[in-house]
């Protein structure tokens, strides 16, 4: 299955566990450039099927056959791809290295609970032992990584997107949202501030497209007041000022005010709804990755 979503790809560990052996392949160390991020994940089926990436596709058939191995043997082992690695006619394009882990499942009960901690919109963390081939749920790490021998993995819920605004902006950022396989409320729902008091969290970004800053204030007001990693305002400079000044006599400080983007979008001026949306979401996936890296 073609995803790089670790609720897809934790889904099928779970469903094809039920049908026999499986092995789940983590990205614990590059060597020079790489397609993937440490902590990326593969899940191989006993019958060879997979689903994930440690390389961009590169790979993955190569690390498929590594973990089909491991569960005839049901033993846990570290692999080489690319520089440094013994496998001569495996090359990845980028010219840098990665080794992974291969850990034989035992159990999904431990996968099952980060699946119903994304569910709900909480991390997950989970530590790989190699040595004890061992798989525990921990309290999540600021980031993946590799620390006295062991692999410290994240899960982290997928970006949710709150838009309020003019209809021909919002749909267009909506459908785009969509297709990104964010979380998406719709402008319809997010006009409802005992709602959206509830739906905003720490990995949530607020979507300001108002062209009248006293309809903004009512969306922008439970905004500053929440943990949402991004709010970005439409408008120009001198738009924007106003909005300062407005929310200054209100008693905002200047850290808080400071936290709106605007004018919104990782460049512009935009001049058309579409290309409003591809900067609006360019800007968001920056500052995620920036946030949570």
């Amino acid at each position: 299955m073609s995803s790089d979503d670790p609720r897809d790809i934790l889904q099928f560990a779970v469903k094809a566990y039920r049908e026999g052996p499986v092995a789940l392949v983590t990205l614990v160390d590059i060597r020079g450039g790489a397609a993937c991020t440490l902590g990326s994940q593969v899940v191989v089926t006993a019958d060879g099927r997979f689903s994930g990436y440690v390389s961009g596709g590169c790979v993955e058939a190569a690390v498929a056959a590594e973990a089909l191995l491991a569960m005839e043997t049901q033993s846990d082992r570290m692999v080489s791809f690319g520089d440094g690695s013994p496998f001569l006619d495996i090359v990845l394009p980028c010219g840098g290295g990665i080794t992974v882990a291969i850990h034989v499942l035992r159990s999904v009960d431990i996968i099952e609970h980060v699946l119903q901690s994304l569910a709900q919109r909480k991390s997950a963390g989970l530590k790989y032992e190699p040595e004890r081939q061992t798989l525990t749920s921990i309290e999540p790490p600021e980031r993946a990584g590799v620390k006295d021998g062991n692999v410290y993995l994240v899960y982290r819920p997928v970006t949710r997107v709150i838009i309020s605004g003019q209809e021909n902006e919002t749909e267009s950022v909506r459908k785009l949202a969509v297709a990104s396989g964010y979380d998406v409320i719709p402008p319809e729902q997010s006009e409802c501030s005992t709602e959206l008091n509830e739906q905003i969290d720490a990995y949530t970004a607020v979507i300001l497209l108002h062209h009248d800053l006293d309809q903004e204030r009512k969306v922008s007001d439970i905004a500053l007041q929440s943990s949402a990693f991004y709010i970005g305002t439409l408008g120009s400079l001198n738009t924007h000022r106003r909005r300062i000044e407005g929310l200054s006599r209100s008693g905002y400080i200047a850290s808080e005010i400071d936290r709106i983007t605007a004018p919104i979008g990782i460049f512009g001026p935009a001049r058309d709804a579409a290309t409003l949306g591809l900067s609006i979401l360019a800007d968001i996936a920056a500052r995620r990755l920036k946030t949570y890296p």
